[in-house]
Protein backbone atom coordinates (compact mmCIF):
# COMPACT_ATOMS: atom_id res chain seq x y z
CA UNK A 1 0.00 0.00 0.00
CA UNK A 2 1.18 3.50 -0.89
CA UNK A 3 2.59 5.31 2.15
CA UNK A 4 0.72 8.43 1.05
CA UNK A 5 -2.57 6.61 1.55
CA UNK A 6 -1.66 5.74 5.13
CA UNK A 7 -0.57 9.32 5.71
CA UNK A 8 -3.93 10.54 4.44
CA UNK A 9 -5.74 8.16 6.78
CA UNK A 10 -3.67 9.40 9.72
CA UNK A 11 -4.52 12.99 8.77
CA UNK A 12 -8.23 12.14 8.84
CA UNK A 13 -7.89 10.46 12.24
CA UNK A 14 -5.91 13.34 13.75
CA UNK A 15 -8.14 16.11 12.44
CA UNK A 16 -11.32 14.36 13.57
CA UNK A 17 -9.78 13.91 17.02
CA UNK A 18 -8.88 17.59 17.22
CA UNK A 19 -12.34 18.71 16.07
CA UNK A 20 -14.26 16.42 18.42
CA UNK A 21 -12.17 17.53 21.40
CA UNK A 22 -12.83 21.17 20.49
CA UNK A 23 -16.56 20.57 20.17
CA UNK A 24 -16.58 18.89 23.58
CA UNK A 25 -14.97 21.95 25.13
CA UNK A 26 -17.03 24.57 23.34
CA UNK A 27 -20.43 23.00 22.58
CA UNK A 28 -20.82 20.07 24.96
CA UNK A 29 -24.57 20.57 25.40
CA UNK A 30 -25.08 20.41 21.62
CA UNK A 31 -23.19 17.17 20.95
CA UNK A 32 -26.23 14.87 21.11
CA UNK A 33 -28.63 17.14 19.22
CA UNK A 34 -30.24 15.35 16.29
CA UNK A 35 -29.50 17.06 12.99
CA UNK A 36 -30.83 14.51 10.52
CA UNK A 37 -31.09 10.85 9.55
CA UNK A 38 -28.00 8.95 8.42
CA UNK A 39 -27.61 6.64 5.43
CA UNK A 40 -28.33 3.61 7.62
CA UNK A 41 -31.65 5.09 8.76
CA UNK A 42 -30.51 5.97 12.29
CA UNK A 43 -30.55 9.49 13.78
CA UNK A 44 -27.51 11.67 13.08
CA UNK A 45 -26.24 13.68 16.01
CA UNK A 46 -24.41 16.98 15.80
CA UNK A 47 -21.07 15.47 16.83
CA UNK A 48 -21.38 12.61 14.31
CA UNK A 49 -22.04 15.05 11.47
CA UNK A 50 -19.27 17.47 12.44
CA UNK A 51 -16.72 14.65 12.68
CA UNK A 52 -17.71 13.05 9.39
CA UNK A 53 -17.62 16.40 7.60
CA UNK A 54 -13.94 16.67 8.53
CA UNK A 55 -13.19 13.46 6.61
CA UNK A 56 -15.31 14.44 3.61
CA UNK A 57 -13.59 17.81 3.37
CA UNK A 58 -10.13 16.19 3.44
CA UNK A 59 -11.01 13.60 0.79
CA UNK A 60 -12.56 16.19 -1.52
CA UNK A 61 -9.40 18.29 -1.37
CA UNK A 62 -6.97 15.38 -1.64
CA UNK A 63 -5.14 14.71 -4.90
CA UNK A 64 -5.50 11.00 -4.12
CA UNK A 65 -8.83 9.47 -5.09
CA UNK A 66 -10.19 7.51 -2.15
CA UNK A 67 -13.78 6.35 -1.71
CA UNK A 68 -15.61 6.64 1.61
CA UNK A 69 -17.93 4.31 3.50
CA UNK A 70 -19.13 6.18 6.58
CA UNK A 71 -21.94 6.18 9.10
CA UNK A 72 -23.94 9.23 8.07
CA UNK A 73 -23.08 9.80 4.40
CA UNK A 74 -23.06 6.11 3.45
CA UNK A 75 -20.91 5.13 0.46
CA UNK A 76 -19.36 7.97 -1.55
CA UNK A 77 -17.57 6.99 -4.76
CA UNK A 78 -14.71 9.38 -5.51
CA UNK A 79 -13.36 7.11 -8.24
CA UNK A 80 -10.66 5.50 -6.13
CA UNK A 81 -9.34 1.95 -5.97
CA UNK A 82 -9.29 1.99 -2.17
CA UNK A 83 -11.96 3.03 0.33
CA UNK A 84 -11.78 4.50 3.80
CA UNK A 85 -14.21 2.63 6.07
CA UNK A 86 -14.89 5.20 8.76
CA UNK A 87 -16.80 5.50 11.99
CA UNK A 88 -16.18 9.17 12.87
CA UNK A 89 -17.33 8.72 16.48
CA UNK A 90 -17.72 5.17 17.77
CA UNK A 91 -19.35 5.58 21.14
CA UNK A 92 -21.50 8.64 20.43
CA UNK A 93 -23.55 8.24 23.61
CA UNK A 94 -20.38 8.13 25.68
CA UNK A 95 -19.11 11.29 23.98
CA UNK A 96 -22.40 13.12 24.57
CA UNK A 97 -22.48 12.12 28.25
CA UNK A 98 -18.84 12.91 28.94
CA UNK A 99 -17.79 9.29 29.41
CA UNK A 100 -14.15 9.14 28.23
CA UNK A 101 -14.44 6.00 26.10
CA UNK A 102 -15.09 6.68 22.43
CA UNK A 103 -13.03 6.54 19.28
CA UNK A 104 -12.52 7.41 15.64
CA UNK A 105 -12.04 4.24 13.61
CA UNK A 106 -10.73 3.94 10.04
CA UNK A 107 -9.79 0.97 7.87
CA UNK A 108 -8.42 0.96 4.32
CA UNK A 109 -9.47 -1.73 1.86
CA UNK A 110 -10.91 -2.33 -1.59
CA UNK A 111 -14.36 -3.84 -1.08
CA UNK A 112 -14.55 -6.10 2.00
CA UNK A 113 -13.22 -6.49 5.52
CA UNK A 114 -11.16 -9.46 4.36
CA UNK A 115 -9.13 -7.28 2.01
CA UNK A 116 -8.51 -4.45 4.48
CA UNK A 117 -4.79 -3.71 4.61
CA UNK A 118 -4.50 -0.95 7.21
CA UNK A 119 -6.49 0.10 10.25
CA UNK A 120 -6.36 2.77 12.95
CA UNK A 121 -8.51 3.15 16.06
CA UNK A 122 -7.83 6.21 18.19
CA UNK A 123 -9.27 6.69 21.66
CA UNK A 124 -10.26 10.34 21.34
CA UNK A 125 -10.16 11.29 25.06
CA UNK A 126 -6.84 9.58 25.86
CA UNK A 127 -5.11 9.80 22.48
CA UNK A 128 -4.11 6.12 22.53
CA UNK A 129 -3.67 4.76 19.00
CA UNK A 130 -4.22 1.15 17.98
CA UNK A 131 -2.77 0.48 14.53
CA UNK A 132 -2.43 -2.58 12.31
CA UNK A 133 -1.13 -3.37 8.85
CA UNK A 134 -1.95 -6.67 7.21
CA UNK A 135 0.90 -9.12 7.68
CA UNK A 136 2.90 -6.69 9.82
CA UNK A 137 1.28 -6.98 13.24
CA UNK A 138 -0.67 -4.74 15.60
CA UNK A 139 0.54 -1.89 17.78
CA UNK A 140 -0.58 0.31 20.65
CA UNK A 141 1.17 3.68 20.60
CA UNK A 142 3.91 2.12 18.48
CA UNK A 143 4.50 -0.86 20.77
CA UNK A 144 3.65 -4.36 19.42
CA UNK A 145 0.66 -6.03 21.09
CA UNK A 146 -0.56 -9.62 21.28
CA UNK A 147 -3.67 -11.25 22.63
CA UNK A 148 -3.53 -13.15 25.90
CA UNK A 149 -2.43 -16.73 25.07
CA UNK A 150 -3.62 -18.21 28.35
CA UNK A 151 -6.70 -16.39 29.67
CA UNK A 152 -7.28 -16.18 33.39
CA UNK A 153 -9.66 -18.68 34.93
CA UNK A 154 -11.88 -15.67 35.62
CA UNK A 155 -12.49 -14.30 32.15
CA UNK A 156 -13.10 -10.58 31.72
CA UNK A 157 -15.39 -9.82 28.82
CA UNK A 158 -17.48 -7.16 27.17
CA UNK A 159 -20.94 -8.42 26.21
CA UNK A 160 -23.55 -6.23 24.54
CA UNK A 161 -26.82 -6.56 26.44
CA UNK A 162 -29.90 -4.31 26.56
CA UNK A 163 -32.05 -4.35 23.42
CA UNK A 164 -29.31 -6.22 21.56
CA UNK A 165 -29.15 -9.10 24.04
CA UNK A 166 -29.64 -12.67 22.87
CA UNK A 167 -30.21 -15.74 25.09
CA UNK A 168 -26.58 -16.77 24.48
CA UNK A 169 -25.31 -13.34 25.52
CA UNK A 170 -27.45 -13.31 28.64
CA UNK A 171 -26.25 -16.79 29.60
CA UNK A 172 -22.60 -15.82 29.17
CA UNK A 173 -23.05 -12.57 31.08
CA UNK A 174 -24.41 -14.42 34.09
CA UNK A 175 -21.26 -16.55 34.32
CA UNK A 176 -18.56 -14.01 33.42
CA UNK A 177 -17.00 -10.84 34.79
CA UNK A 178 -18.48 -8.74 32.03
CA UNK A 179 -18.63 -5.09 31.05
CA UNK A 180 -20.46 -3.25 28.29
CA UNK A 181 -18.41 -0.17 27.51
CA UNK A 182 -20.21 1.35 24.54
CA UNK A 183 -17.53 1.45 21.83
CA UNK A 184 -17.12 -1.77 19.83
CA UNK A 185 -13.89 -0.67 18.15
CA UNK A 186 -12.15 0.12 21.42
CA UNK A 187 -13.50 -2.97 23.15
CA UNK A 188 -12.15 -5.21 20.38
CA UNK A 189 -8.82 -3.41 20.60
CA UNK A 190 -8.78 -4.19 24.33
CA UNK A 191 -9.09 -7.86 23.39
CA UNK A 192 -6.11 -7.35 21.07
CA UNK A 193 -4.00 -5.86 23.86
CA UNK A 194 -5.05 -8.39 26.51
CA UNK A 195 -7.26 -6.08 28.57
CA UNK A 196 -10.34 -8.16 27.75
CA UNK A 197 -10.55 -11.85 26.97
CA UNK A 198 -13.44 -11.53 24.54
CA UNK A 199 -16.10 -9.21 23.12
CA UNK A 200 -19.52 -10.44 22.03
CA UNK A 201 -22.58 -9.05 20.28
CA UNK A 202 -25.04 -11.90 19.87
CA UNK A 203 -27.57 -10.20 17.61
CA UNK A 204 -26.95 -9.28 13.97
CA UNK A 205 -26.59 -5.54 14.47
CA UNK A 206 -22.90 -4.82 13.85
CA UNK A 207 -21.98 -2.83 10.74
CA UNK A 208 -18.74 -2.88 8.80
CA UNK A 209 -17.94 0.71 9.78
CA UNK A 210 -18.06 -0.26 13.46
CA UNK A 211 -15.38 -2.95 13.35
CA UNK A 212 -13.42 -3.01 10.07
CA UNK A 213 -10.36 -1.38 11.66
CA UNK A 214 -10.55 -3.11 15.04
CA UNK A 215 -11.04 -6.53 13.42
CA UNK A 216 -7.76 -6.06 11.56
CA UNK A 217 -6.05 -4.92 14.77
CA UNK A 218 -7.30 -7.98 16.65
CA UNK A 219 -6.46 -10.46 13.91
CA UNK A 220 -2.97 -9.01 13.51
CA UNK A 221 -2.52 -9.32 17.28
CA UNK A 222 -3.24 -13.06 17.04
CA UNK A 223 -6.94 -12.94 17.81
CA UNK A 224 -10.06 -14.28 16.13
CA UNK A 225 -13.19 -12.52 14.85
CA UNK A 226 -16.17 -14.78 14.14
CA UNK A 227 -19.94 -14.70 13.84
CA UNK A 228 -22.20 -16.47 16.33
CA UNK A 229 -22.41 -19.30 13.78
CA UNK A 230 -18.66 -19.79 14.03
CA UNK A 231 -17.73 -18.52 10.56
CA UNK A 232 -15.06 -15.92 9.85
CA UNK A 233 -16.65 -12.48 10.07
CA UNK A 234 -16.47 -10.72 6.72
CA UNK A 235 -18.70 -7.92 5.42
CA UNK A 236 -18.67 -5.80 2.30
CA UNK A 237 -18.34 -2.04 2.35
CA UNK A 238 -22.05 -1.32 2.72
CA UNK A 239 -24.25 -0.12 5.56
CA UNK A 240 -26.96 -2.62 4.63
CA UNK A 241 -25.11 -5.70 5.87
CA UNK A 242 -25.18 -6.57 9.59
CA UNK A 243 -23.56 -9.31 11.64
CA UNK A 244 -23.15 -10.81 15.07
CA UNK A 245 -19.61 -10.72 16.52
CA UNK A 246 -17.49 -12.95 18.70
CA UNK A 247 -14.01 -11.46 19.08
CA UNK A 248 -11.57 -13.40 21.24
CA UNK A 249 -7.90 -14.02 21.83
CA UNK A 250 -7.90 -17.54 20.40
CA UNK A 251 -9.83 -20.14 18.40
CA UNK A 252 -10.01 -22.31 21.51
CA UNK A 253 -11.79 -19.62 23.49
CA UNK A 254 -14.27 -19.02 20.67
CA UNK A 255 -15.00 -22.75 20.66
CA UNK A 256 -15.67 -22.69 24.39
CA UNK A 257 -17.96 -19.68 24.08
CA UNK A 258 -20.01 -20.99 21.19
CA UNK A 259 -20.03 -24.65 22.20
CA UNK A 260 -21.92 -26.83 19.77
CA UNK A 261 -22.67 -23.95 17.40
CA UNK A 262 -18.95 -23.66 16.66
CA UNK A 263 -18.40 -27.37 15.93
Amino acid sequence: MDAALKTLATQVINQITTRVRREQRQHFNQLGRQVGIGASGTPTTYIDKVAEDVAIRILKRSKMKVNLCSEEAGVIDYGGTYSFVLDPVDGTRNACRGIPFFSVSLAIGRSRMSDCEFGIVRNIPTGDVFLAEKGKGAFLNGVPIRTCDVPSKELISSIVLGRSATPEALALSSSQNHRSLGSASLEMCLVASGGLDFYLMGSERMRVIDIAASALVLREAGGVVKTMEGSELDMGFSLAERSSVVAAGSEALVGELLGERHK
